[in-house]
């Protein structure tokens, strides 16, 4: 009798622990996605083939469009040159440690096996599961996996005589609608279940009840998207505590968008990436495959532009925290997460030409005899064709900050005019605050 009380703790506490449920990222994950730093975002569903806007121009369509984009445009979906795997090389290059692509946009669309649903990419002329190649490339690459999907349904509201719109309407959220829930729940099952470890989940839309059976499928999911902040096509304009994610488009659209739609520069997308990181977050960025599977010519020759920064210049931008301050004037900071050093972006092209020196006077920065500087990717000793040229890095702590004199001596292109950041790695240096707040606004300036 005397075990009875303690029979009954023991299956209270467990009964406790067992209907406990997880309602947010575990913190040690959360510190995992702030030190990827980049991301590749991929956007790529069935009217792909169209060159439209991803989903969208069902909302509001007429009965003739929506019947003929549900049941005509799968008939012609065959991707001849789709190949995840050079996808995925690319995105190595670059230096994205992630991927999150687009299980299911808000079309309705599945690019995967599904069983919930004909509207597949099963029950077209490509007869494959996209998202399974994709997932075991990247995977080859080292690469952490990532699922865009999103709660509402656009398919599912046509079946249902449900007005398709984004969060207009009391149906388009799952909590306000058991069946497109369980319709819901049915496939986040089935992503979470079939493909192994799912690293990260971006649910574009209401998420509430979703990102709890995610963590509860799997407990080291982060969520992105739905659990924390992640804009579009904006930078905040200051640091942001936790984990954050800014969300870009290389052109003006995030599917394949054939024409009208300029790029972005490559020197943009790296200042991008710079300011970013500076200010805490990590940079999910776009590519639009084509209708027959090929990253677009403008797009990848952009990441190769970052790639070749990337590899040069990796360490300032992965597994760092944000520094002190983010900026002093254009020369943008990030520092180590065990604080050993701080990178000091500075901006090259006209305004540092290859071969030059230069003097800066970094005024928050307090060095010692110890302090060591060096520019990442540029050993500092010969600059090509130059004899008798002194290439060395030298420092000096002063009164009014740490002054540096460097060369910017690596050379990227043939014309000797490489438009990107160089990148100084700054060892053994402390912060020098600067008390007066209009100093500090002065210092990191108005954008």
């Amino acid at each position: 009798m005397r075990m009875l009380p303690f029979f009954l703790l023991w299956t209270l506490l467990n009964s406790t622990t067992a209907f406990s449920q997880q309602t947010a990222n575990k913190p040690e994950r959360e510190q995992w996605f702030m030190d990827m730093g980049l991301g590749m975002f991929i956007h790529w569903s069935v009217d792909v083939q169209l060159g439209a806007v991803i989903s969208h121009s069902m909302a509001g369509a007429s009965e003739q469009y929506l019947q003929r984009f549900t049941t005509e445009l799968p008939q012609t979906f065959h991707p001849k040159k789709f190949d995840p795997e050079e996808w995925a090389v690319l995105a190595k290059l670059a230096g994205m440690q992630y991927v999150v692509f687009t299980a299911k946009h808000h079309a309705g669309f599945c690019m995967w096996d599904t069983q919930t649903t004909d509207f597949n990419v099963m029950h077209t002329p490509f007869k494959r599961d996209a998202l399974q190649a994709v997932i075991a490339a990247f995977r080859k690459q080292g690469i952490a996996i990532g699922l865009y999907f999103s709660p509402e349904d656009f398919y599912y509201c046509y079946q249902h005589d449900i007005p398709i719109g984004r969060m207009q309407h009391p149906q388009h959220f799952p909590a306000n609608n058991p069946g497109l829930m369980a319709y819901d729940k049915a496939q986040v099952k089935e992503l979470l279940t079939r493909y192994g470890k799912i690293d990260i989940i971006f649910f574009d839309g209401p998420a509430e009840g979703l990102k709890e059976y995610a963590w509860e499928l799997q407990p080291d999911i982060v969520v992105t998207r739905g659990q924390m902040r992640t804009p579009e096509q904006e930078l905040p304009d200051q640091p942001v505590p936790g984990p954050w994610e800014a969300c870009f488009t290389m052109g003006t659209d995030w599917q394949y968008k054939p024409t009208n739609d300029p790029q972005k520069s490559g020197t943009e997308i790296i200042n991008m990436l710079i300011e970013t990181r500076a200010k805490g977050g990590n940079l999910l960025l776009n590519v639009g495959p084509k209708p027959d599977g090929e990253i677009q010519t403008e797009q990848d020759a952009l990441l190769r532009e970052l790639a070749l920064w990337h590899l040069a210049n990796r360490e300032a931008v992965a597994g760092i925290r944000p520094w002190h301050i983010i900026r002093e004037g254009n020369i943008w900071f990030t520092c180590a997460k065990d604080s050993s050093a701080v990178y000091a972006f500075v901006s090259g092209g006209e305004a540092w030409k290859y071969g030059e020196r230069k003097e800066l006077v970094l005024k928050t920065l307090q060095g010692s005899s110890r302090t060591k500087v060096s520019v990442l990717g540029f050993g500092g000793q010969l600059v090509e064709y130059k004899k008798n040229f002194d290439a060395q890095v030298y420092v000096e702590n002063t009164p009014i900050g740490l002054v540096i004199s460097a060369v910017n001596g690596q050379r990227f292109y043939t014309n000797n005019k490489w438009p990107n950041p160089v990148v100084l790695k700054i060892e053994q240096v402390r912060y020098r605050p600067y008390t007066d707040h209009s100093t500090r606004a002065e210092l990191e300036g108005a954008k």
